[in-house]
């Protein structure tokens, strides 16, 4: 919480959100359950039985089977654990593709895993995107070949909320034989996914997205797809993610795909409307702004502005010390003095990309908060851009 306002509105979903009730209540209780879930005396198969519960759970919520979900500490590590496959497929030689296809607005674990197996040989091919953030399908169908070996596409971008088309996309992968890999972990629980409408072989989720605990999370492994284990040892996950199992984790992450799965209609509407206000709020009250990503195919909560002559950082830092609590689109605030890659990929200058603010909003955001993000915000731009060299040179 700021240190200089007593109140607090969190509006930063999308890098984490808190932990529901329900969830928390039924991690407290599973701490009697105590046993190995690899054991095969009683309470090891106390503990077993919850997990396999879990994990019907998260495929219920993906529209996969329960055989098709292996557990892992998080996104970062389901997404390597595909590359790597791919990786050992690729060195392999099968059918002599060594190509991998994804986009420049990737989340970093996909582009540095991409760039890894670059350094090791393979072609990588980072498709750019319009201007709303969205992959260009002539790009798509001029990239694939039989060359390809895999298409990896984010689902829904975190920092604009852009949700790419992936059934298409899928489906022009696999016209030219290519594993269909997306990473949504930002969708899952905010926007209907159905793994078979998708048509995808792999599907990264993560439990802290939706209300769940951190350092859980799940791969979506179509049956059939190649997987190769990325921790070897023991015979956890049919032999393909050892270790000991994450009982309370992986309980609450059960949880929470029930949660998200029964409140998901309601998240679209009540969440998409407090979206909307802050919008429309924002163009009415705040001059020369611009909304980034697309207009209609979007996630329902989140809004990413540019504020041109203002810098994120200061915004930023603004807005904690009246304890709201948001995210800058520039990667600044992360150690690195270079713009959002996202924006920048999308056709942003610079100085606009270093300008922007990611607010994601999510269960526990009224209305009332809304209206004090509003309230405060127009004043904050106000006074930078008074200070900003920039801004007198905006039109």
């Amino acid at each position: 919480m700021s240190n200089f306002s007593t109140r607090q509105v969190y509006i930063d979903y999308n890098a984490t959100t808190p932990l529901n009730a329900e969830v928390k209540a039924a991690m407290i209780a599973d701490f009697e359950v105590f046993g190995n879930a690899s054991s095969m005396h009683g309470s090891g198969r106390a503990a077993h039985a919850r997990v396999e519960e879990a994990r019907r759970s998260v495929g219920t919520l993906l529209g996969a089977s329960q055989g098709e979900v292996v557990f892992t500490s998080g996104g970062s590590e389901a997404n390597n654990m595909v590359f790597q496959t791919m990786r050992r497929l690729g060195l392999e030689k099968k059918g002599g593709r060594t190509e991998i296809i994804t986009t420049e607005i990737e989340h970093p674990c996909v582009l540095n895993s991409a760039k890894y197996l670059e350094k090791l040989g393979f072609t990588v091919l980072f498709l750019p995107v319009d201007e709303y953030g969205a992959v260009k399908p002539d790009a798509l169908r001029a990239a694939v070949s039989e060359r390809t070996l895999f298409v990896s596409v984010m689902m829904a971008n975190n920092e604009t909320g852009t949700v790419a088309d992936i059934g298409e996309i899928s489906r022009l992968a696999k016209e030219a034989g290519a594993f269909m890999h997306t990473d949504a972990v930002q969708a899952v629980g905010k926007i209907p996914v159905d793994v078979t409408a998708l048509g995808v072989d792999y599907l990264t989720v993560s439990a802290h997205k939706i209300y769940g605990p951190k350092g859980v999370g799940a791969l979506y492994v179509k049956k059939g797809s190649p997987l190769y284990p990325l921790i070897q040892g023991g015979h956890q996950e049919d032999g393909m993610r050892a270790g000991t199992y994450n009982n309370i984790g992986i309980l609450g992450f059960g949880k929470a795909a029930d949660l998200a799965l029964r409140e998901i209609e309601r998240y679209g509407t009540e969440i998409a409307g407090l979206r909307a206000r802050l919008r429309d709020g924002l163009l009415e009250r705040v001059p020369r702004i611009k909304i980034n990503g697309h207009p209609d195919n979007t996630l329902p909560n989140t809004l990413n502005v540019s504020f041109p002559g203002a810098e994120g950082e200061a915004i930023l830092l603004s807005l904690d010390i009246m304890g709201i609590e948001v995210s800058t689109g520039s990667a600044c605030a992360s150690g690195s003095l270079e713009p959002s890659h996202v924006l920048m990929a999308m056709g942003l200058d610079p100085e606009l990309a270093h300008g922007s603010i990611r607010f994601s909003l999510g269960w526990g955001i009224s209305a009332d908060d809304i209206d004090y993000v509003l309230e405060t915000l127009p004043p904050v731009i106000a006074r930078l851009r008074a200070m900003s060299t920039v801004s007198a040179l905006l039109p």
